[in-house]
């Protein structure tokens, strides 16, 4: 007769976490990922326009990210994350009626928003209702299978976007994509939501005021945070050189997917190792990184295809790194400014990122892709000999 009591709290986290990995799975489920590009070129557009595009994109999610985050704790989590997907499905709907390249801002405007919308609400949608349910404790082993789901969802997409292309071109496609959409605000819909806004905090200025307050006055809060974008941009950036980098270790066009593939499958590990990795502390988190800053490093200068196993084994373990520093950043954050703080960290990503671009077009300007990935590990180190120093710091008492 006691059983009910203890097994509905583990009844309601399924709830919650598979409905999560639905949401997350289609959240990444969009066939236009690996072929828009070719929908702007065959529309007539030059590569200065679709850099332009790009560039819009980034600047649209740096200006709404934090004042996003805000509105999600000062009203819904859940309703961001709900009017998300819409937004993204309208602008895809442009992209596939109006061809254009005033259709294509416009949508990517709208996409631009709707990520913003959903940044920072997810994480902190999660962790409370986690917390409520006491089961915080399971949020960085959630969240990386979270983040797996979206991984599997890309690759996914990858292998399906070419037989819908052929069949029925970039009407079909984008209709697909749309759908999706559609379906992930809808399973949005299901996610619990017990949060409220915190007295005084009824704004999502007043929201802002509050959180950036406690990343003042709190150095544990601010330390969090900044460890958020030191371990997710710069390999967040690599990412999208990866194609370039596998070309490079000689192989023919048609055998860089499958390479890219294995690359995925390390990161898609990593995410689901990441809760075991949550017992490791700081002096574990700090040799993850620098082993992977050190995989890295030697993969990317082995220059062949079995170098990029170990690429993917350091995409693995950044990847488990940066779950890792999101679940230390929502232990350290108050419940009533969580998902404001959590996109705080996010504008530090995508600031970095921007960063991260600009050094890797100058260094691999003059080098070959296998010194810029090498060198971009340098500051995965750095961060570790930090982390290390600052624990020595804070173990050293006070006289």
């Amino acid at each position: 007769m006691t059983l009910t009591p203890t097994r509905a709290p583990d009844v309601r986290v399924r709830r919650l976490t598979t409905t999560l990995y639905g949401y997350a799975f289609l959240d990444e489920f969009i066939l236009l990922y690996p072929v828009y590009a070719l929908l702007f070129s065959d529309s007539g557009l030059s590569v200065w326009q679709i850099s332009s595009l790009f560039a819009l994109w980034s600047v649209t999610a740096v200006v709404l990210e934090v004042p996003s985050g805000a509105w999600a704790d000062a009203v819904s989590r859940r309703l961001l994350l709900w009017l998300g997907p819409l937004l993204t499905a309208a602008g895809f709907t442009l992209w596939v009626l109006l061809p254009s390249y005033g259709a294509f801002a416009a949508g990517f405007v709208l996409w631009g928003i709707g990520g913003a919308l959903g940044s920072g609400a997810l994480e902190a949608l999660v962790h409370d209702e986690l917390e409520r349910l006491d089961a915080a404790d399971r949020y960085a082993r959630t969240m990386g299978r979270a983040r797996a789901a979206g991984l599997c969802a890309v690759m996914a997409a990858m292998g399906l976007a070419g037989p819908v292309f052929t069949w029925g071109g970039h009407t079909a496609v984008g209709a697909a994509s749309v759908l999706v959409c559609l379906l992930t605000s809808a399973v949005a819909l299901r996610l619990p939501e017990h949060h409220t806004p915190a007295p005084g905090h009824g704004s999502w200025t007043g929201t802002l005021r509050a959180g950036l307050a406690e990343v003042r006055d709190d150095r544990s809060v601010r330390g969090a945070l900044l460890l958020v974008p030191a371990v997710s941009a710069v390999w967040g950036a690599l990412d999208e050189y990866t194609p370039l980098l596998v070309r490079e270790t000689g192989v023919a066009d048609g055998t860089v997917p499958p390479l890219l593939l294995l690359i995925w499958a390390g990161a898609t590990a990593g995410s689901l190792l990441a809760g075991e990795g949550e017992r490791l502390g700081t002096r574990g988190l700090a040799a993850l990184l620098a082993g992977a800053a050190v995989a890295l490093a030697a993969g990317a200068v082995h220059g062949s295809p079995w170098g990029l196993t170990l690429v993917a084994l350091a995409f693995g373990g950044f990847q488990a790194a940066n779950v890792l520093a999101d679940a230390r950043l929502q232990r350290r954050i108050k419940a009533s400014g969580r998902a404001t703080l959590t996109s705080v960290a996010g504008l530090g990503t995508e600031l970095l990122t921007v960063a991260s671009f600009a050094g890797y077009a100058l260094i691999a300007s003059g080098h070959a892709h296998g010194t810029a990935f090498a060198v971009f590990a340098l500051p995965y180190l750095a961060t570790a000999a930090l982390l290390l120093t600052r624990r020595r710091a804070a173990a050293v008492p006070r006289s």
